[in-house]
């Protein structure tokens, strides 16, 4: 039997609206965003935006691991490296970025509520969809990251737009280390609205179908919905390491070059507490990634999102094309030697000739 890797329900309430439900349906592949799921994620979107009788969308995932661990990568490295044509790869990477991204701007501007239930891993792909829903809820078993500089790419999926709007520099450590925050952490740097317990989600959804929708403000209704159930949660709310750490992350971050920056996370990656876990990854991350990241949150700090994806869109295009990305891939995922060769070695070597041309848009 072939898995539908992206379920569509509609629940109907009590006064006859319907809320939409999107779920996402590779288990296995840890949900996973392939260019099939996004294919069928975001003209549903677009119908439920002009459907009058659906009141909002939930989102959500089958399986209790994640609700999404990212793009599916491996598909992206097989673009890249076989022989399919002239171009004809990258050119399948760049149509899964575009339509990507065209389907994260689609949630950050959707016309009605979508509540997003962020549980288990929350990591790149999964964090664009999750970012621009207007009520995301985090739990327990929430562990979401923007791990990117591990495998040569860089926060992407508007991460120029969220990590810029966090507290402090906690959205440039976070984008350079790709340190995983629970879900106390994502609440404190902005990126959930809500903690409720993973076990009161039938609950959850119980409660939005019988709610009257009809002439009501729709946003209002959802919030108070989940306010009721983030009451009943709080003694399972974890404490926040982001928080607890917000005046060293800070501090750490504070430069006026890269290296600098670099240097003083890297300091702190000899210890055995959550910032020397957290910075750990520093070790092995790719120089390019770093830069990129750097770069990119600094030069769109002031663009609009709908920019910020039009600049991403140029610098993961080009991250197609360069190697490194597939290089990352390959030590992490295909291989799995762990050994990723770099084409600097330490961000000192680099040239910034190299960097610049991430920025430059691709002909097409």
């Amino acid at each position: 039997m072939t898995v539908q890797p992206m379920v569509f329900e509609e629940w109907p309430t009590a006064d006859g609206s319907h809320i939409a439900v999107a779920r996402l349906n590779m288990p296995k592949a840890l949900n996973s965003l392939s260019l099939e799921m996004i294919r069928l994620l975001t003209p549903q979107l677009k119908r439920w935006a002009e459907d009058s009788s659906i009141c909002a969308v939930w989102l959500e995932a089958e399986g209790d691991k994640a609700f999404c661990a990212g793009g599916d990568i491996v598909a992206l490295y097989r673009s890249m490296t076989e022989p399919r044509g002239a171009g004809a790869g990258a050119s399948e990477g760049a149509t899964f970025f575009e339509e990507e991204y065209e389907m994260d701007y689609l949630i950050h501007t959707f016309p009605k509520p979508i509540v997003c239930w962020g549980h288990g891993i929350v990591m790149g792909g999964g964090m664009g969809i999750m970012a621009g829903a207007s009520h995301r809820v985090v739990t327990e078993g929430s562990k979401l990251a923007m791990p990117e500089s591990s495998i040569g790419l860089y926060p992407d999926v508007a991460a120029g737009w969220f990590l810029n709007r966090t507290p402090g520099r906690t959205g440039l450590f976070l984008g350079l280390t790709g340190a995983r925050m629970n879900g106390a952490d994502a609440l404190f740097v902005g990126l959930a609205d809500r903690f409720i317990r993973h076990d009161l989600k039938a609950g959850v959804v119980e409660a939005l179908k019988q709610r009257n929708w009809q002439d009501q403000d729709s946003y209002a209704v959802v919030s108070s919905v989940l306010r009721q159930f983030e009451q009943q949660s709080a003694d399972a709310r974890p404490e926040s390491p982001v928080r607890d750490h917000f005046d060293d992350i800070n501090r750490v971050t504070d430069a006026d070059s890269l290296e600098e920056i670099v240097a003083q996370l890297n300091e702190l990656s000899g210890g055995d507490g959550w910032l020397a876990k957290a910075t750990k990854s520093l070790a092995t991350a790719s120089p390019t990634s770093l830069a990129l990241c750097w770069r990119h949150l600094k030069s769109v700090r002031h663009f609009s999102l709908k920019e910020v994806l039009d600049q991403e869109l140029t610098i993961s295009g080009n991250c197609l094309t360069k190697g490194e990305f597939a290089e990352g891939i390959r030590a992490l995922l295909i291989d799995k030697d762990q050994q990723p060769r770099w084409r600097y070695a330490s961000l000192a070597e680099m040239d910034s000739a190299w960097i610049d041309d991430f920025f430059t848009r691709l002909q097409q």
